[in-house]
C-alpha cells in the first residue's frame, strides 16, 4: 500500500466541520448508534421509573437513587459505545478505502482527524443527552425532587468520560491495521477498565494489604473509576461511603478533591486523543 501525501501544516475549520457533519450523519445511519442510544435511553427511563421514594444517597426523594443508578449505567454502556465507535473510525475507513479517497482531496490529515473525532463525539453526546433527558422526564413525571445542579454535573462528567473513551478508541484505531482487530482491542480495553481493573485492584488490595493512599491513587488512574468517584462526590458531597480510601481522600485533598477527580478525567480526555492525532498526522498507510 502507498501513502497519500497530504498537507498537515494548515488547518481549515470549515473543512473539519464538514467532515464532522459527514461522520455524524454516518453514525446516525448506523444500527449500532441507534442500538446504543435507544438502549441507553430505555434503561435510564426504567431506572428512573422504578426508583423508590426515599434514597440512601440523597435521603430526600427518588432522585438520589435514580442518579446513582444512572452513574452505574454510564460506567458500563458509555465506555463500550465510545471505545467501539472510536476504534472503527480510522481502521474502518482504511479497510473500506474511504480514507484514501478522502485524503486524495485538498484536505489535511489534521482536518480529517479532528472532523472525525468531533462528529463521533457529537453522536456520543447525543446518546448521553437522550439517556439523561429521559431520566429527567421520568423523575419529573413522578413528582420527585431533582437537584438540577447535581444532575448537570453528572451529565458533564459523563460527557468528559465519553470524550476520554472515544480518544482511547481512536488511538486503538490508528494503531490497528484491521477494523476487526481494532474492535476486539476496544472490547478488551472496555473489559479491562470496567470490570477487570476494578475487581483486580480490589483483590490485590485485600491480598497485599495495599496502603490506603496507593489504593486511592491506583483507583483514580482508571478513568471509569475517576468518573464514578467524581459522580459519587457530586451526589453525596463526600466519599465517606468508600471507607478508609474515601476518608483518606477527604483528609488529604479536602475541597480540591473534586478538581483532582475532574482533572484526571480531563487528562484522559486529552492525552489519548492528542496522541492519536499526532500519530495519524505523521502519516500511515491507507
Amino acid at each position: 500500500m502507498t501513502t497519500v501525501p497530504t498537507t498537515t501544516s494548515r488547518f481549515e475549520v470549515g473543512l473539519a466541520a464538514a467532515i464532522a457533519r459527514k461522520e455524524l450523519r454516518d453514525a446516525v445511519r448506523g444500527r449500532w448508534f441507534w442500538l446504543y442510544t435507544v438502549g441507553f435511553a430505555a434503561l435510564a427511563g426504567v431506572l428512573a421509573g422504578v426508583a423508590l421514594p426515599g434514597s440512601v444517597v440523597s435521603g430526600t426523594s427518588s432522585f438520589g437513587r435514580t442518579a446513582a443508578s444512572l452513574v452505574s449505567l454510564v460506567q458500563i454502556v458509555l465506555p463500550l459505545m465510545a471505545l467501539t465507535l472510536g476504534a472503527q473510525a480510522i481502521a474502518g475507513q482504511v479497510e473500506r478505502g474511504t480514507l484514501r479517497f478522502l485524503l486524495s482531496h485538498p484536505v489535511s490529515r489534521s482536518e480529517v482527524f479532528v472532523g472525525t473525532y468531533l462528529g463521533l463525539l457529537t453522536a456520543t453526546i447525543t446518546t448521553v443527552g437522550a439517556g439523561f433527558g429521559v431520566a429527567a422526564i421520568m423523575t419529573g413525571a413522578r413528582g420527585s425532587y431533582a437537584d438540577v445542579a447535581v444532575f448537570v454535573r453528572i451529565t458533564v462528567l459523563a460527557i468528559v468520560l465519553a470524550a476520554a473513551m472515544l480518544g482511547l478508541g481512536m488511538l486503538i484505531s490508528v494503531l490497528s491495521r484491521r477494523a476487526a482487530a481494532a474492535l476486539g482491542s476496544a472490547v478488551f480495553a472496555w473489559l479491562l477498565l470496567v470490570f477487570v481493573g476494578d475487581l483486580g485492584l480490589m483483590g490485590t488490595a485485600v491480598a497485599t494489604r495495599m496502603p490506603v493512599d496507593v489504593l486511592f491513587f491506583s483507583t483514580i488512574l482508571n478513568p471509569v473509576e475517576a468518573f464514578r468517584l467524581a459522580a459519587l462526590s457530586a451526589l453525596t458531597g463526600s466519599l465517606d461511603v468508600l471507607g478508609p480510601a474515601g476518608t483518606y481522600a477527604i483528609d488529604r485533598f479536602g475541597g480540591t478533591l473534586d478538581a483532582l477527580l475532574f482533572g484526571m478525567l480531563a487528562v484522559w480526555a486529552v492525552v489519548p486523543a492528542a496522541l492519536s492525532w499526532r500519530l495519524f498526522a505523521r502519516g500511515r498507510d491507507v
